[in-house]
């Protein structure tokens, strides 16, 4: 079982998901070429986006690493990135049964009506299995392991419920298309609240400054791209000691302003693709439903974050928290971790972040920051545990990107930092039966609310096409 999923996984999204969507395609009605052309085109974005996120991890690892011994920054975990986290996921027992447990969960949802959401996005299934690998290491007890992981796919599938019509009203072209990633799951309740907050506070509710409203402000200044050059010069110049070495270095401190530019330009770009490869079969999808089953509540395809990270709020907001983190990781007290190599995924933090904000540039900061913030911290506390993981699995397969340099623990801001898994872990490690208990009881009960939700929007709509026919005859 373990080999078959793992070479499923090794073929990668680029692969995958043209084989996925021309079968996908096939079974809603759509033709053979179109439905492979579809798929094509969502593989070759994920080629795309590989190569743009290689491009800023080759340009600013090294600068950051610079930063970090010139100024003695080295805090005591280690970061290994999110490919070291998915690594350490999939090499486990948990992880090599991962994906027929959560399709199979997926399934009896659908049928039970306690969620509405396909999800065909396997890649970061490693996030479920993540969860389960750091409780099974820690508890010693798989059993354990596969209850974190289970709780955090059904979780994870109603939270992707309750945000898909606002993800699908704020983003253009993605009805039919919901977000069921525990990663940027776990941040919805943080930025419900914060935002609520935020329009309590006087005046706040009047600054409305998104991505089209900083170009028209601040004009040049306001781009993605100028802001990209700029962050990259910066960082270009912390990494020299002193005057005479910033003046001897300006080609590489232009070159990293131009490559950081280029990755801010490139990725709205790219993320076009996906667009135009999930437009047919989300709307072949939704004719299906409108046809097959009178009106009915729709299902959602759950697809990943990366279809929407190419928004301009999203790269603002990621490229100024960069130089953010790294202040905070070393200023914080009782923080141990230093992001880098995570820091090229800080923009999955927002696409489900932004429909709440509806953009606002300041109100999306502000909830990045206290998401780093809080995130910083569990990552330390889970530290521990997921070093344990990776040696383990370093033990049994000698995958060097597992490997943790001697002294240092092992941590990732993806998904170390979401609350989500952090709260799991919480119960299952120290609460034990208590906290599985407590777990199971808001599991249920979001379940049965989903349930009420979906069979009362159901019962609105078949109503509302009734009085349509009526109406016309």
């Amino acid at each position: 079982m373990e080999s078959v999923f793992s070479y499923i996984i090794g073929l990668g999204a680029a692969v995958m998901m043209p084989v996925i969507f021309t079968i996908l395609g096939l079974c809603i009605g759509i033709k053979f070429g179109d439905a492979l052309k579809s798929g094509l085109k969502v593989g070759v974005g994920f080629v795309g986006l590989s190569i743009v996120t290689a491009l800023l991890t080759s340009a600013l690892g090294p600068a950051l690493n610079s930063v970090v011994g010139l100024y003695d920054l080295q805090l005591k975990v280690f970061d290994m990135g999110w490919p070291a986290a998915a690594a350490v996921a999939y090499n486990t027992a948990v992880g090599a049964f991962i994906i027929p447990v959560c399709l199979g969960v997926n399934i009896i949802m659908l049928l039970t009506k306690t969620t509405r959401t396909v999800n065909i996005d396997l890649w970061n299934y490693w996030h479920f299995a993540f969860i389960g690998a750091v409780i099974y290491f820690a508890s010693g007890s798989l059993a354990w392991g596969f209850f974190g992981a289970i709780i955090c796919y059904i979780v994870t599938l109603i939270l992707a419920d309750m945000t898909a019509k606002k993800f699908q009203n704020f983003y253009k072209d993605m009805d039919g298309i919901s977000i069921p990633q525990p990663f940027c799951a776990g941040f919805v309740p943080f930025a419900w609240a914060i935002n609520k907050g935020l329009d309590k506070i006087p005046g706040m509710n009047r600054i409305e400054i998104d991505a089209e409203g900083m170009k028209k402000r601040f004009g040049l200044l306001g781009e993605p791209l100028f802001l990209g050059v700029v962050v990259g010069m910066v960082i270009g110049c912390l990494t020299c000691s002193s005057f005479g070495e910033i003046v001897d270095k300006i080609p590489y401190i232009l070159g990293l302003g131009i490559k950081m530019g280029a990755v801010m330009e490139l990725i709205p770009r790219v993320t076009v693709l996906f667009i135009e490869g999930l437009k047919p079969i989300s709307d072949a999808t939704r004719s299906l439903i409108a046809r097959k089953f009178k009106g009915a509540d729709g299902l959602n395809i759950g697809m990943s974050p990366a279809l929407v990270i190419g928004h301009p709020t999203t790269l603002v907001v990621s490229l100024l928290l960069i130089p953010a983190t790294l202040a905070l990781a070393v200023l914080l007290p009782g923080n141990q971790f230093l992001p880098l190599a995570s820091l090229a995924g800080m923009f999955y933090v927002f696409p489900l972040v932004l429909p709440f904000t509806k953009g606002n540039v300041v109100k999306t900061f502000i909830i990045g920051l206290v998401v780093i913030i809080i995130g910083l911290y569990m990552v330390t506390n889970l530290s521990p545990w997921f070093t344990l993981a990776a040696k383990d699995v370093y033990a049994a397969t000698g995958d060097s990107a597992v490997a943790i340099p001697e002294g240092f623990e092992g941590g990732s801001l993806d998904f170390a930092s979401s609350p989500l898994a952090w709260v799991i872990f919480q119960c299952t490690e120290n609460l034990k039966w208590v906290g599985a208990g407590l777990l199971v009881v808001a599991t249920m009960g979001m379940m049965w609310w989903n349930r009420v939700h979906i069979l009362r929007n159901q019962k609105a709509m078949i109503a509302n096409n009734s009085d349509k026919i009526e109406t016309t005859e």
